[in-house]
C-alpha cells in the first residue's frame, strides 16, 4: 500500500501529494469529504520537454525525493532527470488564509549548454460524484482554466518568473468515450488549444522557459477554490499582484506562529525526536478541519484495497487526539471538536459510529439486532472519550466557562446515558462493539474509559453545583469499578478482552489478549496503575504481543487478522499499540526502554515522515492508511509522557 508522502491544509482544503510529489487527494471544501481528483486513478501529473524530449515525473526516469518542511506544511521536493539535464525544486503549500493548492516550481539546467524546458502542469478534477457532469474551459479574460461543478469552483492559473502566463493549454475529455486524458496532448510539447469540454474532464497547461548553462528560473502555479467564479477570480487577482513568493511567506509564517504554542513542549524534546515531534503535530493540524471535525486519515488509497475511506470523525480518534493537543494548549481546536458532538449526539446521549465532516452520519458495518434483540450499534467508548476529554479541557484550561455552555447539550445527556446503560446482572455497561470495532461484548476498555468518563462528568457538575446529577454520575463510576474484577483472568494475569451476557443469563468470557486492555486500566484509572493485578497485566500483554514478529513492535491482539498477509503471525504490529507501551515504560521509569520504541517508532517513518497504521511483521514496510493521525497523536503523546516523567 502507498499512503500520501505530503499532507498540506488550511482547514478547509486539503492536498495529499504522492511519492513522486504530485497531487493525488484534493479535498474542498470539507477536510476528508469531497475529494475532488480521481485518486483512484490517474494523478495529477508534470511533464517536461527538452530538444524533443518529453518525461513525466513518475515514468520511472526521474530520481525523486519527497518531504515537507520541518516547521511549516510546505513540501521540500527535488526531482532529476539526468537525460534532459534538469531538476525541479518544487515548494508547494496550500495558502494558509485562502483556499488555493500553490506550486513554486524552480528548474535548474544541469547542463553546459543553453536549453529551452518546457513545463508542462495537468489537472484531472473530478467534481462531480459519477464523473460525467464537470466543465473545463478556457478564460480569456482572465487568462485561466476553469473547472467547475455547482458551487465548486477552480480556477488554474501558471506563469514564469516574468509573470508571463502560460503560452499554451488544452482541455479534453478524461476517462469517457475511450478516451485516456488530455495530458496526452502534451507528450510531444504542443497543446492543441481546445476552449472548452464537459464530462469528465482533465487539462493541461505550457510554460516555457530560456535558461543559461546552469543557471535556473522558476514557475509559479495555483489552483484556487471557491463557492463561485466571481470569488475566486477575486483571490487570483490578488495573487497575479502580488506573487507567490508573499503567499509563501505569510504561510510558513503562520505555521511558525501556530507551532509556537508549543514551544514549551518542544524546547523540551530531545533533538532527535524533535522533527517528527513537529511534523506530526503539523500532520495532525492537517486533518482538523475547521469547523470542528477530526478526520482518521485523508489517505484514499485505502480505498483501492478496503470497501470505504477513513476520511471520517470517529469520536473516539478525535478525542483521543484532541487529549494530546490539550496537553499541548491547543483551546481552539478542542471547542471545535466539542462543539461538532454537541451537534452530533444522538437525542439519547450516545455517539454515533462516525460522522462525515458536514456533521452528517457516517458509514457503519454494526448491525442493529444481536441475539434476535435490537441493540445499539455504538462503540460507548466513543462517548466516554470525549466526555473524559472534555473534563481534561477545562482542568487544563481553566474554562468553566465552555463547560457551562455545552453542559445541557452535550455532557448531561452523555453522562446521564452512561449511568443507566448498566446491565443490572454484573453492573457493568451493556455491550456494545469494542474500539477495534469488531466485536459486540462488554469489553475492558470500554468499561476503564467509562469510569472515568463519569468520574470526570461528575467533578464538572460539582464545579456547576449540579450536586444532583455529580452524586448520580460517581455512584453509577463506583459501582463500575468495583464489578471490573469480573474482567481479570486469574488463570492468565492479564485483563480480559471483554465479556457477553447472553439472555439466559450466563456470561461467555473472551480472553483474548488485547493491548487496549490493560492500556484502557492504566491510562484511565490512576488508582489502579500499581495494582498486581495492572502489573501482571502488562507483563503478560509484553509477553504475549510485543516483539511477536520479525518486525518487533506489539500486534494489536491475538490472532489479528486486519490487512494480515503473513499469516504465520498472530498479527501486524501497530504503531499505536507500540506506542502504548512506551507510554507505559515512561509512566514507570523505563525511560530507555521508552526511547528504543520511540527509535523504532521512527524507524517505520516514510522519508517525509509519515507514520501509518500498521507495518509488515517481516520486512516492516506500511500497512493500511498513511498517514494514521491516531499513529501521529500517540507518538506526540510518548514524548510528553517521556519529558513529563524522566
Amino acid at each position: 500500500m502507498v499512503g500520501r508522502a505530503v499532507m498540506l491544509s488550511n482547514g478547509e482544503m486539503l492536498v495529499g501529494l504522492n511519492e513522486h510529489g504530485l497531487v493525488h487527494d484534493f479535498y474542498y471544501p470539507y477536510i476528508g469529504q469531497e475529494n475532488l481528483t480521481t485518486a483512484r486513478s490517474v494523478h495529477h501529473m508534470i511533464g517536461v520537454w527538452v530538444n524533443g524530449v518529453f518525461s513525466w515525473i513518475d515514468d520511472g526516469s526521474w530520481h525523486v525525493s519527497v518531504d515537507f518542511e520541518s516547521d511549516a506544511l510546505v513540501s521540500s521536493i527535488t526531482a532529476e532527470h539526468k537525460e534532459l539535464g534538469v531538476r525541479l525544486l518544487l515548494s508547494d503549500f496550500v495558502d494558509s488564509q485562502y483556499n488555493a493548492f500553490c506550486r513554486r516550481i524552480r528548474i535548474e539546467n544541469l547542463t553546459d549548454h543553453v536549453i529551452e524546458p518546457r513545463i508542462f502542469m495537468h489537472q484531472v478534477f473530478q467534481i462531480s460524484n459519477d464523473g460525467r457532469a464537470d466543465t473545463v474551459l478556457y478564460v480569456p479574460s482572465g487568462n485561466y482554466l476553469f473547472d467547475y461543478k455547482g458551487r465548486c469552483s477552480l480556477l488554474i492559473h501558471a506563469r514564469d518568473s516574468n509573470h508571463q502566463p502560460f503560452d499554451q493549454f488544452s482541455v479534453g475529455n478524461y476517462g469517457v468515450e475511450g478516451k485516456e486524458g488530455t495530458y496526452r496532448d502534451a507528450e510531444d510539447g504542443e497543446l492543441s488549444g481546445n476552449l472548452v469540454e464537459h464530462g469528465g474532464v482533465d487539462s493541461v497547461l505550457r510554460c516555457c522557459l530560456k535558461l543559461e548553462p546552469f543557471a535556473s528560473d522558476y514557475v509559479d502555479y495555483w489552483v484556487i477554490a471557491s463557492h463561485a467564479q466571481h470569488d475566486a477570480e477575486s483571490i487570483h487577482k490578488k495573487f497575479m499582484k502580488d506573487g507567490l513568493s508573499t503567499r509563501l511567506d505569510t504561510t510558513r509564517s503562520w505555521w511558525r506562529n501556530w507551532l509556537s504554542i508549543a514551544d514549551q513542549h518542544i524546547n523540551a524534546t530531545d533533538d532527535s525526536y524533535k522533527p517528527l515531534f513537529k511534523k506530526s503535530l503539523m500532520i495532525v493540524k492537517s486533518h482538523i478541519d475547521k469547523r470542528g471535525g477530526i478526520i482518521a486519515s485523508c489517505d484514499s488509497s485505502i480505498y483501492n484495497y478496503g470497501r470505504d475511506y477513513y476520511s471520517y470523525v470517529w469520536p473516539r480518534d478525535g478525542a483521543l487526539t484532541m487529549l494530546t493537543m490539550i496537553d499541548l494548549g491547543y483551546y481552539e481546536e478542542s471547542r471545535n471538536f466539542f462543539e461538532f458532538c454537541v451537534d452530533t449526539i444522538h437525542p439519547d446521549g450516545y455517539m454515533m459510529h462516525k460522522y462525515q465532516p458536514d456533521r452528517s452520519i457516517g458509514s457503519t458495518w454494526h448491525p442493529l439486532m444481536h441475539f434476535n434483540h435490537p441493540e445499539l450499534a455504538i462503540q460507548e467508548d466513543e462517548t466516554a472519550t470525549v466526555i473524559y476529554a472534555i473534563g481534561k479541557y477545562q482542568q487544563a484550561s481553566g474554562d468553566i466557562d465552555f463547560v457551562t455552555k455545552i453542559y445541557e447539550s452535550l455532557i448531561a445527556p452523555a453522562s446521564n446515558f452512561m449511568a443507566r446503560f448498566i446491565d443490572a446482572e454484573t453492573g457493568l455497561p451493556h455491550a456494545t462493539y469494542d474500539l477495534w470495532e469488531e466485536k459486540f461484548a462488554t469489553h475492558t476498555y470500554t468499561v476503564a474509559v467509562t469510569v472515568a468518563a463519569l468520574k470526570e462528568a461528575a467533578r464538572l457538575a460539582d464545579l456547576l453545583h449540579r450536586s444532583e446529577e455529580s452524586r448520580h454520575w460517581r455512584e453509577a463510576a463506583n459501582q463500575i469499578s468495583d464489578n471490573m474484577k469480573q474482567l481479570f483472568d486469574q488463570e492468565r494475569g492479564v485483563y480480559r478482552k471483554s465479556q457477553l451476557l447472553l439472555s439466559d443469563g450466563t456470561i461467555e468470557y473472551n480472553n483474548t489478549v488485547d493491548s487496549s486492555s490493560a492500556y484502557g486500566v492504566w491510562f484511565f484509572d490512576e488508582s489502579r496503575f500499581n495494582s498486581d493485578a495492572l502489573r501482571q497485566a502488562m507483563s503478560t500483554t509484553e509477553r504475549m504481543l510485543c516483539n511477536v514478529t520479525p518486525s518487533g513492535g506489539a500486534i494489536r491482539y491475538e490472532n489479528d487478522n486486519y490487512f494480515l498477509k503473513q499469516t504465520q503471525y498472530l498479527g501486524n504490529p501497530w504503531i499505536i499499540c507500540t506506542l502504548w507501551l512506551a507510554q507505559y515504560y515512561a509512566r514507570t521509569g523505563r525511560q530507555n526502554q521508552t526511547r528504543e520504541i520511540l527509535d523504532w517508532t521512527k524507524a517505520h517513518i516514510t522519508a517525509s515522515g509519515m507514520l501509518a497504521e500498521q507495518v509488515d511483521p517481516i520486512d516492516g514496510t506500511q500497512v493500511g492508511v498513511s498517514p494514521l493521525v491516531w499513529s501521529h497523536a500517540e507518538f506526540v503523546n510518548t514524548i510528553l509522557l517521556l519529558n513529563k516523567y524522566r
